[in-house]
């Protein structure tokens, strides 16, 4: 599965930095890429992360990873409010980008250990994530809080997508009409 990461450019917010959670492969101009074997509800899957945050110079690109995602991480950080705004027009391009209404994304607000300097209230956060129709996870990458359940409720929301793919591509079929 291919997960990718989307936010502005945040010093620190850098959530797939955790070199002990994942084998990187880091190329600094570009992107960060990460890969992870996981066991996640009694099944393996291997997650491959792209870290794309910060490349507004490479928007060609990163419509690129768009195409190839089969899940994304929309990560903002609660101490940035242009981050947090930023999320509608990412939100916005991914399913523009897919062509789709719906696609597996996960909400992520990032430096939730920095709970004093915080300018995204909790509310506001809400209302995104109720409004995007996409799970919520507050986390701090610095302290490794959620991190772990960001990739594991991404993984699930990804199979959750593919099972109800095959279930329509199934019945799609079946309603085909053929004359001869």
């Amino acid at each position: 599965m291919t997960g990718v990461r989307i936010g502005s450019e945040v010093r620190g917010s850098k959530l797939f930095e955790i070199r002990s959670y994942f084998v990187s492969d880091y190329d600094p101009t570009i992107e960060d890429s990460y890969t992870k074997q996981l066991r996640i509800d009694d099944q393996l899957a291997k997650l491959d992360i792209l870290d794309t945050a910060g490349q507004e110079e490479f928007s060609a690109m990163r419509e690129q990873y768009m195409r190839s995602g089969e899940g994304f991480v929309l990560v903002f950080s609660v101490t940035d409010r242009n981050s947090f705004d930023e999320v509608y027009k990412f939100h916005r391009q991914i399913l523009r980008v897919k062509d789709r209404d719906e696609f597996p994304m996960i909400l992520v607000g990032n430096k939730a250990d920095l709970e004093h300097q915080r300018v995204v209230s909790s509310v506001e956060i809400q209302q995104m994530a109720s409004q995007l129709k996409i799970p919520y996870i507050e986390c701090s990458a610095k302290h490794k809080i959620n991190i772990d359940q960001i990739f594991h409720e991404l993984v699930r929301i990804i199979r959750k997508f593919q099972e109800e793919e095959r279930v329509w591509s199934y019945k799609d079929r079946r309603r085909r009409c053929v004359i001869l």
